[in-house]
């Protein structure tokens, strides 16, 4: 049974949010067998909405832009728990507000100041993240900086380090926590019967770890790094039925990119000749996270309208 087409596009909604929709067109629950791919098993025993999330989210940079975005479609989405982790506390209350919006169902959503900087920091949120929920699912790696102004004689060793600190090494302290955790957890179950994974890792890095621009030296490498970092974590935690992913966006527009003009260089080479939006990114996160990407492992999902192919 396909998905119904909300928000995204991702949630399995069975046929209907009504039990009366769900009898008047699903045989009766002894003609479906349990483990059918396509039929939603037990389902006498179902009387509440199907989704491809039934764990629970970790979002980091969930203040703005791309982790802002991924968080509300995971809400949107029907996943009912949901982690915000970011430094701004304000913009983060935003971004809680926006998902319960969106949740068809409800959500619970918890939001936690981390500076991915601090190890300490980001100990203590998975702590309570995992004291709260009692696991983490899906973990998305969004927190990051952009800087594209100095060639590398004229960057300064703090300058540097501050790019690589965020973009790489608070990348790689976060996600060590979540595959810490998800390596002692039971596999969830799947819409479908298909094995389910104990978790799912995905960074966000950029078409900037495939190819390079001019004038970021940091940056680049910093991008470069986080693809290299996930396929070696995929590798190493495909045996535990941890499947960890990227996804390299192009220039979309987030307050990030908000100085670079639509008719920029790099925003024209691209084919489609447009900035992506921060949805078309979550899109891709929520795809490699669900249960509909079991065999996808160690991918550099581009989202750059074109860009690196021309």
């Amino acid at each position: 049974m396909a998905g119904v087409a909300v928000g995204s596009g991702w949630a399995l909604r069975g046929v209907s949010t009504r039990v009366r929709d769900r009898e008047e067109r699903l045989p009766p629950p002894s003609t479906l067998d349990n483990h059918c791919p396509g039929t939603l098993c037990c389902i006498s025993a179902i009387p509440f909405i199907m989704t491809l999330f039934p764990g629970v989210a970790l979002v980091t940079g969930a203040a703005s832009g791309i982790g802002k975005q991924v968080a509300i479609s995971f809400a949107a989405e029907g996943c009912r728990k949901v982690a915000l982790l970011d430094r701004d506390v304000p913009a983060l209350e935003d971004t809680k507000a926006r998902a319960e919006a969106a949740a068809p169902e409800g959500v619970e959503i918890l939001s936690l100041a981390v500076d991915v900087l601090d190890e300490g920091d980001i100990e203590a949120a998975f702590d309570q993240v995992i004291g709260k929920f009692g696991r983490v699912d899906y973990a998305v790696n969004c927190a990051g900086i952009y800087r594209t102004d100095k060639v590398s004689h004229e960057l300064s060793p703090a300058e540097f380090d501050n790019i690589m600190g965020i973009n790489t090494r608070g990348l790689w302290l976060c996600s060590r926590q979540a595959l810490k955790h998800m390596v002692s957890q039971e596999p969830l179950p799947t819409h479908d019967g298909r094995p389910g994974n104990r978790g799912s890792v995905v960074n966000i890095s950029s078409n900037l770890g495939i190819v390079s621009k001019e004038g970021s030296p940091a940056y680049n490498a910093s991008k470069t790094a986080i693809v290299s970092l996930t396929r070696s974590d995929a590798i190493d935690y495909a045996p535990h039925n941890i499947r960890v992913n990227c996804v390299c966006p192009g220039i979309i527009d987030t307050p990030l990119t908000a100085d670079i003009p639509e008719d920029s260089p790099g925003v024209l080479t691209a084919p489609m000749k447009r900035k992506g939006t921060p949805q078309e990114v979550a899109d891709a996160v929520l795809f490699l996270s669900n249960p509909k990407a079991s065999f996808i492992l160690g991918a550099n999902l581009l989202v750059d309208g074109g860009y690196v192919i021309h």
